[in-house]
């Protein structure tokens, strides 16, 4: 059976589906969607490029900071805590947390002691590639690693990519008003089509002070809210680092975004909302493209700030991981005939990967990286040293 089986079963039974139910369908059946069967989701063999492809800097970089917060929780006069929760949602194979650990045994050895992992994953398959991917530290993984984040957490909560690819409801705004955009099956092809916007929707564009213009059609994303409140409720103390690409609402919801952001990857191409067949290339052939939209940061921040936690910074990936690497010694340049570097990068490919996660333009400004803290005062970190830097 194929997805698009399933789908217009689906419509068939219920009448057409939210957006935000088919999207769900697209990416996270259990069997025939796309986070289900692709077997490679990003890098040269997949369909999209993230900051962890370009090698294990990421993790290094990451390590360092975790580390720092590590050591920032120690009472006044006392020790850091242990055991220290690590929790990655979306953790995918767990390739960054992988490289999160290496870097942590290699450089931070007390802090990988007291290190409790937790890696939370919704695929099946990508979660029974934990243990492998992990190599000599599966026995940090905590038992709980599921597919939900544990119910108690005292340490730090992360995620790289996360909110864009959870389900978003479409939005236009026409002359009648404001319309939902639903998924239907007409002559064997899956369309879309206008309806009412569902009391949920209404109610989040309500409390976000969502305006459109005529014309303008927008994405929003109740399942992120929803996510960001869970996870700072099960946050006891310590810190939420989020990183993912999105802009603030005042210009998320403006004339520069009028056709939304909804984009479908598919072998290193993007493809977009046009006119004619191609108007919505995400219906065809569901389950084998990515999907995303774009956050709303303003509305992650509102929510994570009304559950309670502090936002500590607000900055590109750029200024982010440039904080860290100057402390860190991530942009030193190797002694002259160096052939490679400590983490088994030849210089060359070093500085390269520096360049895909830091030059403006790429990942390092199409990415934020927001941090939130619980309890644990307003610590100075090392990737918020710029401030809120945000372009």
């Amino acid at each position: 059976m194929e997805l698009r089986d399933v789908i217009t079963g689906r419509i068939r039974d219920a009448g057409p589906l939210p957006f935000a139910a088919f999207m769900d369908l697209a990416l996270y059946h259990p069997e025939l969607g796309y986070y289900a069967r692709a077997r490679r989701r990003s890098g040269a063999a997949g369909d999209f490029f993230t900051s962890v492809d370009a090698g294990p800097l990421l993790g290094e970089l990451l390590a360092a900071q975790f580390a720092e917060m590590w050591r920032l929780a120690a009472p006044d006069g006392g020790e850091p805590p242990a055991p220290f929760d690590l929790v990655e949602a979306g953790a995918g194979s767990g390739r960054l947390a992988r490289g999160v650990l290496d870097h942590a045994a290699a450089d931070h050895a007390a802090f990988y002691r007291a290190l409790r992992l937790t890696l939370v994953e919704r695929s099946p398959a990508a979660r029974a590639a934990h243990g492998v991917t992990l190599g000599p530290h599966a026995d940090r993984l905590a038992p709980q690693s599921g597919d939900a984040l544990p119910a108690r957490v005292e340490g730090i909560i992360y995620a790289n990519e996360l909110l864009d690819a959870l389900p978003v409801h479409s939005l236009v705004m026409t002359a009648a008003g404001l319309r939902e955009v639903y998924v239907d099956s007409r002559d064997g092809r899956l369309v879309e089509s206008p309806g009412p916007v569902s009391p949920a929707v209404r109610a989040h564009v309500e409390r976000f002070g969502i305006r459109l213009e005529p014309g303008w059609r927008t994405e929003v994303c109740p399942a992120a809210v929803r996510w960001v409140a869970d996870a700072a409720r099960r946050l006891e103390r310590g810190y939420l680092l989020l990183i993912d690409y999105g802009h603030e609402a005042h210009e998320l919801y403006s004339s520069t975004h009028a056709r939304g952001t909804l984009a479908c990857y598919r072998r290193h191409r993007v493809e977009v909302a046009g006119d004619g067949p191609a108007a919505a290339p995400w219906l065809e052939e569901p389950g084998a493209r990515d999907i995303t939209a774009h956050v709303d940061l303003t509305a992650v921040r509102a929510t994570a700030e009304a559950a309670g936690l502090q936002t500590l910074g607000m900055v590109d990936q750029t200024y982010f991981l440039l904080g860290l690497a100057a402390e860190n010694g991530a942009l030193y340049e190797p002694e002259h005939g160096a052939s490679e570097t400590d983490d088994g990068l030849d210089p060359i490919r070093r500085r390269l990967a520096l360049k895909t996660l830091l030059v403006p333009g790429g990942l390092g400004s199409t990415h934020k990286v927001l941090i939130f803290g619980k309890r644990v005062g307003t610590p100075r970190l090392r990737g918020c040293s710029f401030s809120r830097r945000m372009t």
